[in-house]
């Protein structure tokens, strides 16, 4: 590659000078899964259950729907990704579900 000089236009225009390391901000850990975290989670799962629309989506996959499921969560949640992330979820607890109920 090139030797880097300090020329006027393009687009490593300017003064070349070295990055910053700047140590990680607290703000950054935010929304991180802790143990206790996902303890306290799981204690309001299994006290609080299923939001309705939770049940109606695991009904809706039980039957194969899954096109459908997703359209449905991502007119309640309103995000795609939000909607495929909760599709995902119901799955994995409906397929918790079968393997008990198996063993």
């Amino acid at each position: 590659m090139a030797p880097r000089y300090e020329i006027c236009v393009g687009l490593e225009k300017g003064h070349k000078t070295t990055k910053n390391v700047l140590k990680a901000k607290p703000s950054n850990a935010k929304g991180k899964l802790t143990k206790h975290n996902k303890f306290v989670r799981d204690l309001i799962r299994e006290v609080a259950g299923f939001a309705p629309y939770e049940r109606r989506a695991q009904e809706l996959l039980r039957i194969g729907k899954e096109k459908r499921c997703l359209k449905f969560l991502k007119k309640r949640i309103g995000s795609h990704d939000l909607a495929k992330r909760k599709r995902e979820e119901m799955q994995a607890v409906l397929q918790a579900m079968r393997k008990k109920a198996a063993a």
